[in-house]
């Protein structure tokens, strides 16, 4: 059975990376969707891919830390469709920078489109998704919900905080027809590493671009692909790419000691030592 045939989805970051894979993905299933972005160009050239398959579409040029932005987003869903059937709080950034040095408006700006983008996407469109014959929300975290890394402290503590908020939600939903998923995807193909806030000098741009690259492995369809399965297999965590597995089951096996087993204290120490001889 096509649950997705004549469904209703909506997926914010819709213009690019993940959400780009996952509207494609829907479209060719026959679900219609509600796209949003901040990229309103893009979300146009998305808009004309996706109806090119037969689905109807609207998108929308949204802020996910607007909260009365996404309520109205919400309110014209319904308006449009008279359903939601899915939702995919997909809009996310990346900063890269040390506790001690990083603004906290740099951290502000991030928590509030990684994190309160999440929640504010959940309670906009939940009690519309209450009212659907069946229904599923999926929060994007990410493999850095599960561990930490030196320099993504505010990033780390986004994601950590999406998993908490939707692990929450989904025993709250227990009993109803909301389904609830919170994906945690590794190393995956995409512009947010490229786009980046860099504001540290301890390692450069390129430098991280370089080792990211090296690192990912999935590609956004591979990704879109692997979290539709894990929404048809009811599964409350998704996880995504063979590093998230692998590494997922090292912070289990070893939660008080991974930084050292994996080696990431390594590399802060040598560059600290590399500074005091420079000065």
């Amino acid at each position: 059975m096509n649950q997705y045939q004549n469904s209703v989805a909506v997926i914010t970051g819709a213009a690019s990376g993940i959400g780009l894979a996952l509207a494609i993905n829907l479209a060719e299933k026959g679900c219609h969707l509600a796209l949003a972005d901040r990229d309103i160009e893009g979300l146009s050239q998305v808009k004309e891919q996706v109806e090119s398959l037969g689905v109807r579409c609207v998108i929308e040029q949204l802020d996910v830390a607007d909260n009365n932005a996404f309520i109205k987003f919400a309110t014209k869903v319904d308006e449009e469709y008279s359903q939601v059937n899915f939702l995919f709080n997909n809009a996310g950034v990346s900063l890269i920078d040390s506790v001690e040095n990083q603004s906290l408006e740099d951290f502000h700006w991030l928590m509030n489109i990684n994190f309160w983008g999440v929640v504010h996407g959940s309670n906009a469109f939940l009690p519309y998704m209450k009212k659907a014959e069946f229904s599923h929300i999926v929060n994007v975290s990410s493999l850095f919900g599960l561990l930490s890394l030196p320099l993504t402290s505010a990033y780390n503590a986004s994601k950590f905080a999406v998993k908490g908020f939707t692990e929450s939600l989904k025993m709250e939903m227990a009993g109803t027809r909301v389904s609830v998923h919170c994906v945690h995807p590794g190393g995956i193909k995409t512009n947010i590493t490229n786009n980046a806030k860099v504001t540290t000098n301890t390692i450069s741009k390129s430098e991280l671009l370089a080792g990211f690259n090296k690192q990912a492995k999935t590609t956004a369809e591979q990704a879109a692909a692997a979290i539709l399965q894990g929404i048809e297999k009811n599964r409350r965590r998704i996880l995504v790419g063979g590093d998230a597995k692998l590494l997922d089951k090292i912070v289990r096996w070893f939660p008080a000691t991974y930084e050292k087993i994996l080696g990431f204290e390594k590399g802060v120490v040598a560059k600290r030592k590399q500074s005091n001889e420079k000065a």
